[in-house]
């Protein structure tokens, strides 16, 4: 099948890749002449595992290719994915002004039966503002609108793609949904669940699914607040309320809040939606409220700790939001680090991947490193940001004679406070002592 990529970041190379090696014959679109060169070089603007080896295997293999003509890619694709950007706008809402765009795109240059395919995460509605702009740009169009949300995590995305939980499809018609499990063959097996529902079912799954991990997260969060007031060790509870097969332990790890291009955005775009059809969603407003003063909290607990922070050197350890991608976009370490530059601290940052991207947000204010070891030197304290596999199993000893003072603030709550403190360092974490 031809199918036409809209969008070259992280969910349309992803969707483009994978479905290149299932056989289909992709073509992918994007504004950016950089990216497309850049893509047509077999390169990738980001780090994402496996991805680029995907990439590279399935263009030589011809199955993929990239472009920027716009007409071109609405008149190859038999299916259009649209996955292009939604960033929020001032007020939480999603801006939905490149989805639109495609939209009118393929109202504009489509021939014949096609079908859109909204694969950016989106408001309920989307769909069916797609389906009417087509529809007034172009009476006679045959295009027909789908909802098909993505559930791929950052640093996963290509094993989430061809290990799916669950494959989502809204639509109106039987055409539409046969031609989407025509899209999805060699994926579709027995114990994967293939949804088909009403187009804004489709976009409120998505929204439900990352609102309420997003609810998990900032719920453990207030509880290790509450630990730390009360002496308790949230691990071990935590630990506990995961051992209910109503609960589970997944999404139970307290820590300094989550961050990344996907839950910030859409809590508060579901609130926005909320809003915009006369329903105040003051539940989910709290749980962007706590994530965003779970930020702060690591500041706050150093300027207690030492007081003037003024001259004094601090250690980021993890810039990216999560491990195994680059992405720092709302990641708690720029919160960190922007606090302590303004508290009149030096800054020295290390991460394994996501160097260029701090380097694009902080200019030359922060001091880059290219080691845990050359970071940590004369510092006053460690901050353990972004749990990488590499800050696991540091030896804290050997780290300790490199440093002014020895201090842990540990905001993923990855080590063992004892076994810190037996190094000679002082333990700082979330909800332990």
């Amino acid at each position: 099948m031809k199918i036409t990529i809209f969008g070259s970041g992280y969910v349309g190379l992803v969707t483009g890749a994978c479905l290149a090696n299932l056989g289909h014959s992709v073509l992918c679109v994007d504004i950016d002449s950089a990216k497309i060169s850049q893509l047509q070089e077999g390169a990738i603007h980001f780090y994402e595992p496996g991805l680029k080896e995907l990439i590279v295997r399935n263009m030589d293999k011809g199955r993929i290719r990239f472009t920027m003509d716009v007409k071109e890619g609405v008149s190859f694709g038999d299916v259009i994915f649209n996955c292009v950007g939604t960033p929020s706008n001032g007020d939480g809402s999603a801006d939905l002004s490149y989805v639109f765009s495609v939209a009118e795109s393929v109202a504009e240059f489509a021939q014949g039966y096609k079908v859109l395919i909204n694969k950016s995460t989106v408001p309920p509605g989307t769909a069916k503002k797609c389906s009417e702009i087509i529809c007034t740009k172009n009476p006679l169009s045959q295009v027909e609108v789908v909802s098909n949300p993505e559930f791929l995590k950052e640093g996963a995305a290509v094993h989430d793609f061809t290990h799916p939980d669950k494959i989502v499809v809204g639509a109106k018609t039987d055409t539409a949904f046969a031609l989407l499990r025509k899209v999805y063959t060699g994926r579709v097996r027995t114990y994967i669940p293939v949804l088909e529902t009403s187009w804004e079912t489709a976009e409120m799954i998505k929204y439900a699914n990352n609102s309420f991990l997003s609810t998990k997260i900032s719920f453990i969060n207030e509880i290790a607040n509450i630990c730390d007031a009360i002496g308790a060790d949230v691990k071990v509870v935590s630990q506990a309320m995961g051992m209910d097969y109503r609960i589970s332990p997944k999404f139970l790890n307290a820590g300094i809040g989550y961050g990344g291009s996907c839950f910030p955005k859409d809590v508060r775009a579901l609130v926005a939606t909320a809003t915009s059809c006369g329903y105040d969603a003051s539940l989910l407003r709290s749980v962007d409220l706590v994530n965003t003063k779970q930020k702060l909290l690591l500041l706050d607990k150093v300027v207690t700790r030492f007081g003037s922070l003024s001259g004094r050197v601090f250690s980021i350890l993890g810039i990216s939001f999560k491990p195994k991608t680059s992405d720092v976009r709302e990641a708690a370490s720029l919160v960190l680090i922007k606090g302590l530059l303004d508290e009149g601290a030096i800054v020295k940052v290390y991460d394994p991947v996501a160097m260029d991207e701090a380097q694009k947000v902080f200019g030359d204010s922060v001091i880059y490193c290219s080691s845990v070891v050359e970071c940590v030197s004369d510092s006053s304290a460690i901050f353990l940001i972004t749990e990488w596999d590499e800050f696991r199993n540091v030896n804290f000893r050997s780290l300790g004679e490199k440093m002014k003072d020895k201090v842990v603030f540990d905001g993923r709550n990855i080590y063992e406070p004892e076994l810190v403190k037996e190094e000679g360092f002082e333990y700082v974490g979330i909800g332990r002592r």
